[in-house]
């Protein structure tokens, strides 16, 4: 198990490695999404530092239970507009996402890019934010596209980290843990921060305010921000 969800009708969503979804009406029985297991895209999926891939974010639209949002490390940002359907289909979104693991011409590939983690603004749910394996995105369309912040990060020390959270009020803010990627998986410098920015990914600012003051070496993974 990786991940839970309320669905937004008093039953639970579950997301799992080996990138397997599960529903339950009542937090008790338990059915395998066919639709989205049996998708013949789901055969280009590998594992994102682990042997096979995992659904780790589930994100139900706020007003519109029917609209779920997934993504899945290396499978993709995937959506569903009739959850509540048992004939539910999903459909493969976040045009914009770049994989730079990939060779050259399918560094956009949908089906294999990286979220690490996505946070929806619960009070202005079309915006979508994305801790990425290759930086930091935003979507203003509900996941469909997304827009790359910049590699600098824009004040932050790396564009790379494993959590996101978003404001639950304001669009434009949201919290990242910055580190380094690949072979050195701990905060740049060995210094633990969080960034943040209050203007939709401009700007970032620091703050270690009652964080370890280092040398610190280890990052917050997904869940824990």
């Amino acid at each position: 198990l990786w991940t839970l969800a309320d669905d937004g009708r008093g039953g639970l969503w579950a997301g799992t490695i080996p990138g397997g979804l599960f529903h339950s009406p009542d937090g008790v029985t338990w059915t395998l999404d066919r639709g989205l297991w049996d998708d013949p895209r789901r055969k280009m999926w590998f594992g994102g530092g682990y042997d096979t891939p995992g659904v780790h974010s589930v994100l139900v639209h706020p007003t519109d239970a029917d609209d779920v949002l997934i993504g899945v490390s290396c499978g993709g940002v995937w959506r569903t507009r009739n959850a509540g359907s048992a004939a539910r289909t999903w459909t493969l979104v976040g045009t914009g996402l770049c994989a730079e693991f990939m060779p050259p011409e399918q560094r956009y590939a949908l089906e294999t890019q990286d979220p690490h983690r996505l946070a929806r603004c619960r009070d202005v749910p079309e915006v979508v934010w994305c801790q990425h394996h290759n930086g930091v995105f935003r979507s203003t369309d509900g996941g469909e596209t997304f827009e790359d912040l910049g590699p600098e990060h824009r004040g932050a020390p790396a564009s790379f980290g494993f959590g996101v959270a978003a404001h639950p009020r304001l669009p434009g803010t949201a919290f990242f843990v910055p580190g380094d990627k690949d072979e050195r998986r701990y905060p740049t410098g060995g210094r633990l921060v969080v960034a943040r920015t209050d203007d939709g990914g401009l700007r970032f600012t620091t703050d270690a305010t009652g964080l370890p003051t280092g040398p610190a070496w280890d990052l917050v993974y997904r869940h824990a921000l």
